[in-house]
């Protein structure tokens, strides 16, 4: 069967290793699936900061993860005096973000990265947010003519309708999420075809 991977990082990651309780080695990821399902493609979809980094929303599907790399890394070596010492660790960090997704694009990952945004609350404290869900849905519509079957590395119950439009037309869906990040209707849809992420922390877990 033609099966693509549709990881949704947010989702599946939120919280990273403290959450997770382990920490992905993403090419036994990526082996798993290749070797498990035979899976030609795999799609992660993220977010990324990009500090006034120049990025074309109407020609480029995503962000530019090599440019950005660089922007940010002479970013930190020639402004590194006029930013306060906050604004230098939070560019670090961001960096080293850049350069993880960077490796995931060598290993073979598919990126479609999304700008962070903020967003104000009611309580008037400020929320930073990359909502992945619509180009992810974008991207199971635009090649479902493409594969057979639609491994889906979410829990997130928006995802529901077009999960049930693609098996209404023929597609076989697999849902291989962390069981308590799991909406039920999510659960519910999958049925046998669920599997729960936790059950492979031996096989998917970085050597220490």
């Amino acid at each position: 069967m033609r099966t693509y991977a549709f990881i949704d990082a947010s989702n599946l990651f939120y919280g990273g290793e403290k959450s997770l309780g382990w920490k992905i080695d993403y090419t036994k990821l990526l082996s798993y699936l290749e070797e498990k399902y035979d899976a030609s493609k795999a799609y992660y979809f993220g977010g990324v900061e990009l500090h006034n980094f120049s990025y074309d929303y109407q020609h480029q599907d995503t962000v530019p993860i090599g440019a950005l790399e660089g922007y940010l890394s002479d970013l930190l070596k020639k402004q590194a005096d006029t930013l306060t010492e906050a604004q230098v660790v939070l560019v670090g960090r961001h960096l080293q973000r850049a350069r993880f997704y960077s490796k995931l694009a060598e290993f073979g990952y598919e990126l479609f990265l999304k700008p962070v945004k903020s967003y104000e609350q009611e309580d008037g404290a400020t929320r930073r947010k990359a909502n992945c869900d619509v180009e992810m849905t974008f991207r199971l519509m635009k090649d479902q003519d493409d594969f057979d079957r639609a491994i889906i590395l979410s829990g997130d119950g928006d995802f529901l309708p077009v999960l049930k439009h693609l098996k209404s037309n023929g597609k076989e869906i697999i849902v291989l999420s962390r069981g308590p990040r799991t909406a039920k209707e999510i659960r519910r849809f999958a049925g046998s075809n669920f599997r729960d992420f936790e059950y492979l922390r031996e096989r998917l877990r970085m050597d220490k």
